[in-house]
């Protein structure tokens, strides 16, 4: 199954990146990160178009089968495990893909969290967004290794 990643704004070269990259590398299977960026001014116009940007790769890019999940402060507060059984369970159902869309400042349009598979959270709390890649990234390995009954996940 494709893993993919829908993400607003553009990684620099640095840290925050080479960590991203690091656990990306360390998945048994490839992870394809597509970034997008708005020169539209911070606000509802900002935000529907980043929102379509993503629906429009996602419609191009995913096979019929995938699955959007969106990530949105107000969506479900997964942990590790769970997210480990939501992929087992789509893998085993045939689905394709998963793509994980990562909104920018103003986080997605409704019409992109109406037609979002899964509403996910990590939390409450607010992190800047390529910290968030990072995050995604280690959590999707971390899951690989649930999934393998790995020692990397303790509980």
């Amino acid at each position: 199954m494709q893993l993919s990643i829908l993400a607003i704004g553009r990684a620099k070269k640095g840290p925050l990146s080479d960590l991203t990259d690091e656990w990306f590398n360390r998945l048994p299977r490839k992870v394809q990160i597509i970034e997008f960026e708005s020169r539209i001014p911070s606000g509802s116009a900002r935000q529907k178009e980043e929102s379509e940007k993503l629906l429009a790769a996602y419609q191009q890019k995913a096979p019929k089968s995938a699955r959007l999940i969106a990530f949105d402060p107000h969506g479900k507060n997964i942990s590790s495990p769970e997210l480990a059984t939501l992929i087992d369970t789509y893998r085993a159902d045939g689905v394709g893909g998963c793509f994980f869309a990562i909104g920018g400042a103003d986080g997605h349009d409704q019409t992109l969290l109406s037609q979002a598979d899964k509403k996910l959270s990590f939390g409450s709390a607010t992190w800047p967004h390529m910290l968030f890649r990072a995050m995604v990234a280690e959590q999707l390995y971390r899951a690989e290794m649930i999934l393998a009954n790995h020692p990397y996940h303790r509980e």
